[in-house]
């Protein structure tokens, strides 16, 4: 495809299509668009590499509705495969929009609540399936699922899949839904993990990539600040969130504790709608919360991984990651919450002494180095607890450990001190710190002075 592509209609998709294109504000196809819809019109199997906000969904999506049509059968006809709930739920919004001028059914699958609704809709018919790896094979069992029809087959965010350990149901699907389809899988980074499974899951695949494998966007502009300890963190992000320009930002955390404690200590302050999002989190609550922040209701939304990708919120005016994530593509992710549809975005890292071998990593990873800023002097910066500091440089040996065998950080085992010789003087010693001999042996003694 050229890049004198300068409309959808360049595709050749049908009239109701190209409406929906039109009236959802779109005009000129991304270059992921440009590059994977067509191949993916003509049949092929497309390996697509793409960071997260360059609208690689539309780039799948169009296709499927494209090639399915309208409404036909009782059975799907395409399934799409997502690691998480949230990006179901964030593909059937897209397909739905695009899609609103068909018949089509589009029917979404995953966890969190009961599958009977979720079974009566398939049962009612459903033309396009979009589902979690685990959702789907629990109906397929229960009977309810009939793969024979299915002529396309999408894997998104194929790297997070393999992150979240889904190979052995992305396998038992395999096993079950029909050889002869079209195959399309999109990732946000490309490795060897993904090359492997490219080779099992695709055949001849045309590869399309928009940028550098795990590259970030250029509208998000990246900083760092290097703090000593968690209160640092607490009260930099407090001094931060006074800025207006501040307008609605993500907090990330590594875990739901932090998460919690986070949300609390910021609900206690004047700084807006808050809301808190994680796996223990209900169904419904996480939905709401990500409803009322994408309305534009909520100020602030403090979140783990599980919502880094999936959330499509196009004026996230900052990320801000208060832990730095263990799975280095997840920075990618995390960030792309911000800087989307073109608009320019604020990425902002928190990294304390054990992360910095981490952020260092994803520096590596995205080939560039982040700017570092100093801590303002309004921020109160208090002094790391001896305890805090000691598990730093605990979690700092282990990781150089791992690194390198032969390391011996701070906390390594002490060999155990060699045996001294004894010499002379020692040997004297010895006999004067000698047991004392019993009763039996000094009548023996006696009897031989005696005797002399």
């Amino acid at each position: 495809m050229s890049n004198e592509t300068v409309g959808f209609d360049a595709f050749k998709l049908n009239k109701q299509l190209l409406e929906a294109v039109a009236e959802s504000g779109y005009t000129t196809p991304t270059p992921i668009q440009q590059k994977a819809i067509p191949l993916a019109l003509a049949g092929h199997d497309v390996l697509g590499i793409a960071q997260t906000g360059t609208g690689k969904t539309a780039a799948y999506i169009l296709p499927v509705l494209m090639k399915v049509k309208y409404a036909q059968g009782k059975h799907p006809r395409a399934l799409i495969l997502a690691p998480t709930r949230e990006l179901v739920m964030q593909i059937e919004e897209v397909a739905r929009e695009l899609g609103r001028y068909t018949d089509l059914r589009i029917v979404s699958l995953y966890g969190g609540l009961g599958p009977k609704t979720q079974i009566e809709l398939i049962d009612a018919g459903v033309d396009i399936l979009i589902s979690t790896p685990g959702r789907f094979m629990d109906i397929y069992r229960k009977g309810n699922i009939y793969p024979k029809d299915l002529k396309t087959m999408v894997l998104d965010e194929a790297d997070k899949m393999m992150d979240m350990g889904f190979m052995p149901q992305i396998r038992a699907i395999l096993e079950v839904i029909p050889n002869k389809r079209q195959n399309l899988l999109f990732s946000a980074t490309f490795s060897g993990r993904i090359d492997h499974l490219a080779a099992e899951f695709l055949e001849f695949p045309e590869r399309v990539e928009v940028a550098p494998s795990a590259t970030t966007a250029e509208t998000i502009a990246q900083v760092k600040y290097t703090v000593p300890n968690i209160k640092t963190k607490i009260n930099l992000l407090a001094h931060l969130l006074q800025n207006e320009e501040i307008s609605r930002a993500m907090i990330f955390t590594r875990s739901r504790k932090n998460a919690e404690s986070v949300y609390s200590f910021l609900e206690r302050k004047n700084f807006g709608e808050i809301r808190v999002i994680h796996a223990n989190k209900g169904q419904n609550t996480r939905i709401n919360s990500m409803e009322d922040f994408k309305a534009g209701d909520v100020r602030i939304l403090v979140a783990t991984d599980v919502a880094s990708r999936g959330l499509d919120v196009t004026l996230v005016s900052h990320v801000i990651n208060f832990d730095v994530p263990l799975i280095y593509e997840d920075y990618v992710h995390r960030i792309g919450r911000t800087g989307r549809a073109e608009n320019e975005g604020k990425a902002i890292t928190f990294i304390n002494p054990a992360e910095t071998y981490h952020f260092e990593k994803i520096e590596e990873l995205i080939r560039m180095k982040v700017e570092e800023l100093p801590i303002p002097d309004e921020v109160d910066v208090p002094a790391t607890p001896f305890e805090e500091k000691q598990s730093y440089e605990r979690e700092l040996d282990k990781l150089r450990q791992r690194d390198n065998p032969d390391y011996k950080g701070a906390f390594h085992e002490k060999k155990a001190q060699p045996k001294k010789n004894i010499g002379k003087g020692e040997k004297v010693k010895a006999k004067k710190h000698s047991k004392k001999p019993n009763r039996n042996q000094l009548k023996t003694k006696n009897q031989k002075n005696r005797g002399k």
